[in-house]
């Protein structure tokens, strides 16, 4: 699985916390709410995101295994706190050893900006190892493939249309899912039999929130021209218009994604 830095990680959490379904958490919260104390694994946790979000919507004792395949990351979550969490961590390369991370007993399962990483037999893979154990599962933040720009470009269509292709490259996982991950996460676990709610989480980025928005132009530049579907001279017209637009605070943008929490037919 290709890594992230904890510095861009960082960069986004604010945006994630912000953008997590309230619907989404509540449903979590409330199927979790009989139950005296809670085991969770977070798949991926890279710095400790999902603990810091949905610990504070579960108001029992919780005991989290975070589990990552980058060490220095694992490092930063095992320092992640809240006051009726206790945090274990482990390293486990996902791709490969999935059961492993999944052992024990459990409550619940959560990742975050996982999905759309993965390959579509990985993510059923995923989902009959969760349904034979008969756990509720929670996955946010998964891209969608929705992106508005203001102000318009001509080029925002084919830069986005290129994203996506290198979106949908072997992150570790086989080819990935890219923006059709939130679709493949519910179709897959409603054939499982298991009820899912979801909801739009999407970063709504404003023209103050200059670092993110210069993070992301930067990006998808990049993916474009390692994709190599526009020219050189197009994507560095497309850029210079982002970047223009973002030094005159004129920029905003919309990114789709969606929570989804899925759960056998009965715990609800």
């Amino acid at each position: 699985m290709s890594g992230f830095s904890a510095d861009w990680l960082s960069l986004r959490e604010p945006y994630d916390l912000r953008a997590r379904s309230t619907k989404v958490l509540d449903a979590v919260a409330a199927a979790l709410a009989p139950l005296p104390a809670l085991t969770i694994v977070d798949l991926a946790c890279g710095t400790g995101s999902t603990l810091r979000a949905l610990a504070p919507h579960l108001p029992v004792q919780q005991n989290w295994k975070l589990v990552d395949n980058d060490l220095g990351l694992l490092l930063l979550a095992g320092n992640a706190s809240f006051p009726r969490a206790r945090v274990t961590t482990a390293l486990i390369d996902l791709a490969r050893d999935l059961e492993a991370a999944l052992d024990g007993s459990l409550d619940l399962v959560t990742t975050s900006a996982l999905l759309d990483l993965v390959s579509d037999s990985w993510l059923e893979r995923l989902a009959f190892d969760i349904a034979a154990r008969g756990l509720p599962f929670y996955a946010a933040l998964s891209y969608d493939g929705r992106v508005t720009f203001e102000p318009f470009d001509p080029l925002d269509a084919a830069i986005i249309a290129a994203v996506h292709n290198h979106q949908r490259r072997d992150k570790g996982f086989g080819p990935a899912l890219g923006p059709d991950a939130a679709k493949r996460t519910i179709a897959m676990f409603e054939a499982v039999g298991y009820l899912v709610i979801n909801a739009a989480a999407d970063w709504v980025l404003k023209p103050h929130d200059q670092d993110m928005l210069a993070a992301l132009f930067d990006g998808w530049a990049s993916a474009a021209r390692e994709v190599g579907q526009q020219s050189p001279p197009e994507i560095a017209t497309w850029f210079t218009h982002r970047r223009d637009a973002l030094s005159q605070e004129k920029s905003s943008i919309r990114v789709g994604h969606v929570d989804v929490f899925a759960a056998p037919i009965g715990r609800r």
